[in-house]
């Protein structure tokens, strides 16, 4: 029995409810033998519809090796053939409502789906491909019109439209409120002159959600009044989008972005003139969540590489994953991956059942971003000095590994949303 519009191959068993689990005797859930050395192993936990994901993904992704995010990487190659193939199979409306073409399903199956594609050895490269077109215009699904949402939700899920983020601002980083950007009305538009910063594939993208000011800040009674958001062609006539040169992740583009006399139609505005932040914020937990996946799946994707390194790697006549040195840091960061993964699966679902998940949302972020790292460390040195060396990979996965504790959010800011309001402590910035 498939239902209408989801993804190709994705099937659901007469019978069984989408969040109904398989049932614990099921023998391959039973049989776990040296599962984080095998490539993306099926996971005990997982509901029905989450278990189908993983296993459609996985075949979509074993089309493409660590040989080949190894040469995007190296020659700075944007994975059209890794795009088009999800794009192809209906993965990037995962989350979007079916009569726009989406599939309808929750951000636990698109965790999911983003923790199997990093993990598969195409990391935050792969991930970060799609990341926007998956999860990024949920305020248009939430806050858009109908015409609007048709208009936009459809070429993004059947991949004929590419979609950037811009927020982040060079004089403002984290401090989203203090937005200098600004729109002012003319006509029946708007006409936007400013900066933005971090804008990730903007060098491809058609389209952008920005977040600019409407209404200048000391004017406003609050921080969080007068921004307001767009949805809108990127107009490389009044946008000058330049590279930025970075750590990893050479693949996928991020960008600066300054524009002066860019028209804007009033109908790209999302939702209400001046209630842009809230809308915004609706995105910001889901992001988070999902992008915590991604990071663990990067960790697996390295003890996996490391694990089986170091069987086969024999000095002083003996596999070095004999020596406590080796497996035990090896054996510690799988603990510390599996914890966040089940956590991260926890936050998911409480989102889709519509519990308010900010302390979750932030610490699994948080948690995330440090365990892999952690584990993507311990890979590059278990392999000692092949650690260093590209074609083993591990080191393109520790350079990647830093998105995620950097980005979207800082651990610090994290720490303090978990300070503030799971703890009661005061403000401390």
């Amino acid at each position: 029995m498939a239902f209408r519009n989801t993804p190709k191959n994705f099937y659901w068993r007469p019978g069984l409810q989408k969040r109904r689990l398989l049932p614990c005797s099921t023998p391959r859930f039973r049989q776990v033998h040296a599962r984080a050395r095998e490539y993306l192993p099926p996971l005990p936990d997982l509901t029905e519809s989450q278990s189908t994901v993983r296993s459609a993904i996985s075949r979509i992704c074993s089309n493409f090796t660590d040989e080949y995010w190894l040469k995007a990487d190296s020659l700075k190659q944007w994975p059209s053939e890794f795009t088009d193939a999800i794009a192809r199979d209906g993965w990037l409306g995962i989350c979007m409502p079916s009569g726009y073409g989406g599939s309808d399903l929750g951000l636990a199956e698109a965790t999911i789906m983003m923790q199997t594609i990093a993990e598969s050895g195409g990391g935050m490269t792969a991930t970060s491909s799609i990341h926007m077109n998956i999860f990024g215009l949920s305020p248009v699904v939430k806050y858009g019109t109908e015409e609007q949402r048709r208009r936009f939700l459809v070429p993004l899920i059947e991949g004929k439209e590419r979609a950037c983020f811009g927020v982040t601002e060079p004089n403002t980083g984290l401090d989203t409120l203090k937005l200098q950007s600004l729109a002012v009305r003319d006509g029946d538009g708007y006409i936007l002159r400013g900066q933005k910063m971090w804008t990730s594939t903007a060098q491809r993208a058609e389209k952008i959600l920005i977040l600019v000011r409407t209404t200048p800040l000391e004017e406003v009674t609050k921080a969080s009044q007068g921004l307001s958001l767009f949805y809108t062609g990127l107009d490389r006539d009044s946008v000058q989008v330049t590279e930025i040169a970075k750590m990893g992740r050479a693949a996928v583009d991020t960008n600066s972005l300054f524009f002066d006399g860019w028209r804007v139609p009033e109908g790209d505005r999302i939702g209400e003139e001046g209630n842009g932040f809230k809308l915004i914020m609706h995105g910001m937990n889901a992001e988070r969540i999902l992008l915590a996946g991604e990071a663990i799946g990067l960790g697996f994707a390295a003890l996996r590489r490391a694990a089986n390194y170091a069987t086969e790697r024999h000095v002083f006549g003996r596999a070095i994953g004999q020596n406590q040195g080796i497996q035990h840091p090896l054996a510690d960061s799988w603990i510390q991956l599996e914890a966040a993964r089940l956590m991260i699966m926890q936050a998911a679902r409480m989102y889709d059942e519509g519990h308010a998940t900010g302390e979750y949302a932030n610490a699994v972020k948080y948690m995330a971003g440090e365990v892999a790292f952690t584990a993507c460390e311990r890979a590059v040195m278990a392999h000692g000095g092949m650690g260093y060396a590209k074609e083993y990979h591990v080191e393109r996965y520790l350079r990647e590994i830093m998105i995620p504790r950097i980005a979207p959010v800082s651990k610090e800011m994290c720490l303090n949303y978990i300070g503030e309001r799971v703890l009661g402590l005061p403000k401390s910035y």
